[in-house]
């Protein structure tokens, strides 16, 4: 029997609802559903969820995400290494990258089962935290790695090589290392570049500069970037899709590259990239 993981957002009342009816239609079509813990509360069946961490295990034919855009990041790292379909429902404010909604939910299900529904293949990130020359953390992100100070309000010092070059050594409040998926992120917001998709590039984008020749640069994705913690011992944090940080030591390196996996997401429809730029963010409007 094929099996299909639900991953939701907590606390999203509509979930009451929608979690129930969507099991009972999964099993009519003799798909076998499994929860993750926070999906399993809303068909009273607590015991029965499982960490979200663990779902990959079960081997799933396809991963529902319930949530926003937060919720298929986490997601989409969880699975990072089985590459699993994952069909995204937008309950939340903005759903840049949950583009299916509510509505089209069951329609996008129908198109999956019968083999006609497109997936858009996006490139992940491959960090690794060196310390004292060891490998401490490693993550596969979707969207970014931002190594930045912390509470205080000081500037972090920061030296950054591609493939072992020297690139500069600058004063900032931090830098932003984007996929293309994520270059509509935190890198937008600091004044990066849009990168469609299907480009083969990471952005390297110092946030808040104190130099004001430094700008943000693409750079192609077959590259090693290296970010060198040079200043503000233990007061600078790397952040992984915002989600997971870990506290950065004087004389750590963060080492970005083009993972070997990527995240395939379902769509009903090949909206493309322009339409939701201009649908969700207002791009190229007067």
């Amino acid at each position: 029997m094929p099996l299909a993981a639900i991953i939701s957002k907590p606390q999203k009342p509509e979930l009451a609802t929608i979690i129930p009816e969507l099991v009972g239609w999964l099993r009519e079509r003799q798909y076998q559903a499994i929860l993750d813990t926070e999906s399993s509360v809303y068909i009273g069946a607590e015991e029965e969820g499982c960490p979200r961490a663990d779902l990959p295990q079960f081997k799933p034919n396809l991963v529902i995400v319930l949530g926003g855009d937060g919720t298929l990041l986490s997601a989409a790292r969880a699975f990072a290494h089985r590459e699993t379909p994952i069909l995204s429902v937008n309950l939340g404010s903005l759903g840049f990258l949950t583009e299916i909604p509510k509505a089209d939910l069951y329609n996008t299900l129908e198109a999956w089962i019968a083999g006609t529904a497109p997936i858009d293949t996006r490139a992940m990130m491959c960090a690794r935290l060196i310390r004292d020359g060891k490998v401490i953390r490693q993550w596969e992100t979707l969207n970014d790695v931002v190594v930045s100070k912390a509470t205080i309000a000081r500037m972090g010092d920061f030296t950054v090589e591609i493939d072992g070059q020297l690139v500069a050594t600058f004063r900032a409040d931090g830098v932003i290392i984007s996929t293309p998926t994520g270059s509509t992120a935190y890198n937008l917001a600091a004044n990066g570049p849009i990168m469609m998709p299907s480009v083969d590039a990471m952005v390297i984008n110092p946030i808040c500069p104190h130099l004001l020749t430094l700008r943000p640069i693409v750079v192609p994705g077959s590259v090693n970037v290296a970010i060198h913690i040079e200043g503000v011992p233990n007061q600078t944090m790397l952040t992984a899709d915002g989600q997971e940080a870990v506290d950065l030591n004087l004389g750590d390196t963060v080492h970005c590259c083009k993972s070997q996996y990527s995240v395939r997401l379902l769509r009903l429809h090949q909206n493309g990239l322009f339409n939701v730029l201009r649908q969700k963010l207002k791009w190229g409007e007067r």
